[in-house]
């Protein structure tokens, strides 16, 4: 019972906090604004006495007794966006706590507002602008904003964050994640202009999966009757609606000519919002997306998911992807590979990569890092998920490549835990009811007396896809020949085998059949099986090895073989293909839809 009125009470105030205003802006890239990326200055705090001295305020030495200890001017400095971490070899290991610091100039002007908008900012921060707290943030990979209208000055002005990466065990992720804990300023920071009342959101998409009719919601920053005009010129369609007195307003438009995006072929539409003085555009498409039976459905016809994993950073390079180049780097080799999604482990990564693979007619999985020992029983871990999976919506929802919004990942089924993702599910379908909901889980399990696989998880009914993260060969024995293994998961949805493999390191030759061996030849092998096992899953609807590059992590630790990387990459840290890459290739080369998937 206790547990009960818990998820009620949480629920509502989950439902209240949904009904609030944006917390950011939509589509900032289509705003007018000023870049603030370069070299910032920055301070180590190791013993986090930064707040307690007042190092927002760059207080300078100015009397013959005046004495400061701690200077911006002189100090370290690194580059925004990035990682502390891979900039500086004493920082590799670096958990703690670090201030940014830089000036920047700005002219002020009437009739205007100034927003400081940060893209992403790992993990926690608090923002200081004139020496003056503007606000802070939690969660590594969304967006935040904060108006500065009122505090920025006419010329010179000095902006100052404290950032931490401190694990702690009420955090998303928690203590241990099997990648690199990156921390700093990651993704660009801006400072964005807008007239006084400016389109704050909007929501574009087809009704309710009718192909010929586009839905519109859309809000501006105050609670004014105004009216928005809605263009698709290509479409030649236009629009006009006044908002409500809370300035929010929905209109329809409808057109035989859409011509709906996919993979391939990844049509977008340039879409103009206007109110008096504001304009916003950018480029959107339109699909249709389903499930039938055991089948997954873009516009209206089954599409096998050929997908593979990345994480957001650049292993030759050892940090933090950011930009533009890198995102062409990781989408490249993945439609290199044959994929036709990607699943965008295990975060929300940078817009440059999501606009980019829209662009480029690949579908994503995107999702939030509650993977592996989340404190499903603490209410203020729930609200962080809660406000994370928001703010990944609210940025993503105008993107038509964005397909499967991840629920979780390998978190083991129990009260709190089925509580807990319930209600953010229920939370992510108020907001979005566009997509299809995913989890991915690894609780399979073979059951030798009925010789298959079977798994007991009740969020699987919840979900429209369910997705199985399973390494057979390499942290679980096979129990049968490959060609042997059945399965009986998710009888009647489509499953997705979201992760499997092994590690290699490149280079390594001979001994296939070992495990022990780390060689590109057990690897490839490894995959070869598992091909195998999936002719006899009936309801299979895609699969995910794991993963396209080596990746960092501190979990690895063999000497001479890891050292720090998982090497489960299809590719190694070096970008360099293994020969289970080729396998992967090969594989999507010719697969078919079904489980025929030579077909």
């Amino acid at each position: 019972m206790r547990l009960l009125l818990t998820v009620l009470l949480s629920l509502c105030a989950f439902q209240y906090a949904l009904a609030q205003d944006p917390v950011f802006m939509t589509n900032v890239y289509g705003r007018t604004f000023e870049s603030l990326n370069g070299k910032w200055n920055v301070l180590v705090d190791c013993y986090d006495i930064g707040e307690r001295r007042h190092f927002e305020k760059n207080a300078k030495a100015v009397g013959d007794e005046d004495f400061v200890e701690y200077s911006f001017d002189g100090a370290m400095r690194l580059n925004v966006p990035g990682d502390w971490n891979s900039q500086s070899p004493e920082l590799k290991y670096y958990e703690g706590v670090m201030w940014y610091g830089r000036n920047f100039n700005v002219r002020k002007s009437e009739r205007q507002r100034k927003f400081l908008y940060f893209c992403g900012v790992s993990y926690r921060c608090k923002v200081f602008l004139n020496g003056k707290f503007v606000g802070e943030h939690e969660g590594s990979f969304t967006p935040f904003q904060f108006e500065v209208t009122d505090l920025l000055k006419d010329g010179d002005n000095f902006l100052c964050l404290k950032v931490s990466n401190v694990r702690t065990k009420d955090a998303i992720p928690a203590m241990n994640f099997d990648w690199w804990n990156y921390g700093g300023i990651t993704r660009d920071v801006l400072l964005v202009t807008t007239p006084e009342t400016y389109v704050n959101e909007y929501f574009v998409r087809l009704d309710d999966g009718n192909p010929h009719k586009i839905r519109v919601t859309l809000g501006l920053s105050g609670k004014v009757e105004r009216s928005v005009k809605v263009e698709i010129p290509e479409l030649e369609l236009s629009a006009e609606v006044t908002t409500d007195t809370n300035g929010q307003a929905e209109l329809v438009m409808a057109s035989d000519k859409i011509e709906l995006w996919s993979p391939g072929n990844p049509k977008l539409y340039r879409t103009v919002i206007s109110s008096g003085d504001d304009t916003v555009s950018e480029d959107i498409g339109f699909r249709t997306l389903s499930v039938d039976g055991t089948r997954i459905l873009l516009n209206g016809k089954p599409c096998f998911m050929k997908s593979i994993s990345f994480h957001e950073e650049i292993p030759q390079r050892m940090g933090r992807a950011f930009s533009e180049s890198d995102a062409r780097m990781l989408l490249g080799e993945a439609a290199a590979l044959g994929a036709n999604m990607v699943r965008l482990a295990h975060y929300p990564q940078n817009e440059y990569i999501v606009r980019l693979a829209e662009r480029m007619g690949i579908i994503l999985w995107e999702e939030i890092p509650l993977w592996q020992g989340i404190d499903f029983s603490n209410e203020d871990t729930r609200r962080k998920a809660v406000a994370m999976y928001r703010e990944m919506l609210f940025r993503d929802r105008n993107r038509c490549a964005v397909c499967f919004w991840g629920l979780a990942n390998e978190t083991r089924p129990s009260a709190a835990r089925n509580a807990f993702l319930e209600n953010v599910l229920q939370i992510a379908r108020a907001m979005d009811d566009t997509r299809l909901y995913v989890i991915a889980d690894d609780v399979a399990k073979w059951n030798d007396g009925k010789g298959l696989f079977e798994m007991d998880d009740p969020l699987t009914d919840k979900v429209d896809v369910v997705a199985v993260n399973r390494y057979m060969g390499w942290y679980a024995p096979w129990p049968k020949a490959p060609a042997e293994c059945r399965w009986n998961v998710a009888a009647g949805k489509p499953l997705i085998i979201s992760e499997f493999g092994g590690e290699a390191l490149y280079g390594v030759h001979g001994e296939g059949h070992r495990a022990s061996s780390w060689s590109e030849d057990y690897q490839a092998n490894l995959m070869r099986d598992n091909i195998e096992m999936f002719k006899n899953i009936d309801n299979l609807a895609g699969i995910s090895p794991w993963i396209l590059f080596d990746f960092r992590s501190p979990y690895r630790l063999s000497p001479g073989n890891q050292d720090g990387w998982n090497r489960k990459g299809l590719l190694s840290d070096q970008g360099l293909r293994k020969k289970a890459w080729y396998v992967i290739r090969d594989f999507y080369d010719g697969c078919g839809y079904g489980p025929d998937l030579t077909d």
